[in-house]
């Protein structure tokens, strides 16, 4: 089961995040909580994201379009990595023959 946070709890949970604060990545649409009966719910994948944003923005002070880019950067990536892993189980389930020539086209490619 999915464990939702209110923003109150998010609030208190990410140090250096504030109502305000919230409500520009809101706007921003740089984050993306879902509605439940009770409200916005946040859930953890939500929390990583505003804390990796606050950190974005407290190291760096960058404005919300900035913010927006590094954040669309960080989604294509992890989507990226997700279409590896499943590249990977699908070549690791191929027999060994495949697995060689894929390896040998992967060396090749890589000067």
């Amino acid at each position: 089961m999915v464990r939702y946070y209110s923003e109150t709890e998010v609030i208190t949970l990410i140090e250096d995040l504030s109502p305000p604060r919230l409500k520009a990545y809101l706007s921003a649409r740089i984050v993306h909580p879902v509605t439940t009966p009770q409200g916005l719910g946040y859930r953890d994948a939500d929390l990583a994201r505003l804390q990796l944003l606050c950190d974005l923005s407290e190291a760096y002070d960058l404005p919300e379009d900035a913010l927006q880019m590094v954040m669309s950067l960080v989604d294509q990536l992890n989507t990226a990595r997700g279409d590896l892993r499943a590249l990977m189980r699908a070549v690791s389930s191929e027999p060994d023959e495949v697995r060689r020539r894929i390896q040998a086209c992967l060396r090749d490619e890589r000067g």
